[in-house]
């Protein structure tokens, strides 16, 4: 399918937001990433320890919720980590509910101030450098308010990767999106439209915040990778998704995905299949 056709296709849906909330709407196209129960599916890689030896049992479930915390840390220095799915998704609907908690760790730079995120057609976890700080992937960014000042979320983070916005290579690290402020402890939904090497929208709480196109890997922003896994020029067609610890605690009570790679063939379908999700949530 043209990439032409496609964006025409996907650019029709304005405002996206189609979270099946209700069991009897789920179909087999629905994949429940977080179960509520453990982190079975999961792998952990952070930075300056082996993959799965999860330091200071910063991933954890708690009363049900998918916890990144800091409890047992004395100092966060570097290490930055992420949780990995266990399988790599191409075409799809990923639908996170989280909030910030508590205070950020002793040590975390100020940026990360209440600041998370969501990694998307990433490398795979065992790919990844024992101090290799980030993986070459698409950051779908989550900010939380400081109180006073704006800071939209569901922005744009290159970690070796670029995309394309209108006509032009983006290759700054990080681009805003137009979401409003949330301040404070509040759930916020973040949805992120991923449709292989064309299309990516960011949606928050059913308004489309964020567009980009043709996600490739380059650029700078990651460090003591192998070279061999960065193959600059490179679109990502598809990758692994994990979720990010970068010193401020925060909770997932949602992390679900819409399949929708056995529909990119066919463009009709797929218009239909995302409209039909968007009707039932009534947007």
């Amino acid at each position: 399918m043209k990439f032409t056709t496609l964006l025409a296709t996907c650019l029709l849906l304005v405002g996206l937001s189609c979270t099946v909330q209700k069991k009897e709407e789920a179909t087999d196209e629905w994949v429940q990433l977080f179960n509520g129960k453990d982190l079975e599916d999961w792998d952990v890689k952070i930075n300056g320890y082996p993959l799965n030896e999860n330091y200071g049992n910063t991933f954890q479930v708690v009363d049900g919720k998918l916890t990144v915390n800091y409890d047992q840390y004395d100092d966060f220095g570097t290490k930055y980590g992420h949780l990995f799915y266990k399988e790599p998704f191409s075409a799809y609907l990923l639908v996170m509910e989280y909030r910030f908690t508590g205070d950020q760790a002793k040590g975390g730079p100020g940026w990360a101030f209440r600041n998370s995120g969501a990694m998307l057609h990433s490398q795979p976890a065992a790919t990844m450098g024992l101090n290799q700080d980030f993986p070459i992937s698409l950051e779908a960014q989550l900010l939380g308010g400081n109180g006073q000042d704006p800071r939209t979320t569901a922005n744009l983070c290159t970690p070796g990767t670029n995309v394309v916005m209108g006509d032009t290579l983006f290759t700054p690290h990080c681009i805003n999106s137009s979401s409003k402020t949330y301040h404070g402890d509040q759930w916020v939904r973040v949805e992120a439209l991923v449709l292989g090497d064309s299309l990516v929208k960011h949606i928050v709480e059913g308004d489309t915040v964020l567009t980009f196109q043709k996600p490739q890997i380059g650029g700078g922003s990651v460090s003591n990778f192998d070279p061999a896994v960065k193959k600059d020029g490179q679109l990502l067609k598809e990758g692994y998704i994990s979720l990010q610890s970068e010193s401020h605690p925060i909770e997932f009570r949602k992390v679900e995905l819409f399949n929708l790679e056995k529909y990119m063939d066919d463009p009709k379908k797929l218009k239909s299949v995302l409209r039909d999700l968007q009707t039932r949530q009534g947007h």
